[in-house]
């Protein structure tokens, strides 16, 4: 009896059932926590050779795309018509600018005329003029880009120590009120630039307050400006234009 009212040997630990699941059977899913601790230990799913590889071809596509950003929102926005009438603006915009720029050329050489009397004007600064051509485009302001030939010398003097007329020589480009000035420019030729028109030309006598003054100048090989000089410059400006950015 004892041994029967007793627990056998056999029974005092809990028997493990073990489940056995065909291939055509799906286990079931764990416990929410098992789930849970199992997706944090877990490590993220590496990304395939393909995917990174597509990452810089789709960078590259937008920044096709953003190259024109107008095109391509109207684009979107309102269809095909509205992009092509977008391009068909800039295209259109380009070609009157080009017409207008011949325009003012045509109209540059139309007005530009020589004189046939020279006459000396003296201005209240001290400088003196001839007026040589009388030019018929626009007039240089401050900040403008200015394509000019200059010729300068000493008065009494027939060493230029600068010259851009004749052979291979290259005129000079400067920015109105930039410092310091071009080679052999000085504040009498900027001062008198301000009242010419593209195509004019002048002859100039320059006093040494607006030439180069007590110091003189040294322009290398020979070039040199005594101090205390006056100067003989003909100018002659080939083009007037805004400065680039």
């Amino acid at each position: 009896m004892a041994t029967f009212f007793g627990s056998p040997p056999f029974l005092s630990n809990p028997i493990a059932r073990t489940h056995h699941f065909s291939s055509s059977q799906t286990p079931p899913p764990p416990p929410p926590s098992q789930r849970l601790s199992s997706s944090l230990t877990e490590p993220p799913a590496p990304v395939s050779a393909k995917v990174q590889q597509q990452k810089p071809a789709k960078a590259s596509t937008s920044s096709v795309e953003s190259t024109d950003w107008i095109a391509t929102n109207l684009t979107r926005r309102f269809g095909l018509g509205a992009g092509l009438a977008w391009a068909a603006f800039l295209g259109f915009g380009v070609l009157s600018e080009q017409i207008k720029t011949r325009f003012e050329v045509s109209q540059q050489e139309a007005n530009t005329r020589d004189v046939e009397k020279q006459e000396e004007v003296v201005l209240p600064n001290g400088i003196r003029y001839y007026e040589l051509r009388v030019g018929g485009g626009a007039s240089p302001r401050f900040g403008d880009l200015v394509v000019i030939g200059l010729k300068g010398n000493v008065v009494g003097s027939g060493q230029a120590f600068v010259d851009t007329f004749g052979g291979e020589k290259k005129p000079l480009a400067l920015v109105m009120g930039s410092r310091p000035y071009t080679k052999g420019m000085c504040e009498g030729v900027e001062y008198v630039l301000r009242f010419m028109k593209a195509g004019g030309k002048r002859r100039m006598i320059v006093p040494p307050s607006l030439g180069f003054g007590d110091h003189g100048a040294d322009f290398g090989a020979g070039l040199q400006v005594p101090p205390g000089a006056t100067l003989e410059y003909v100018v002659e400006v080939d083009k007037v234009s805004i400065a680039p950015a």
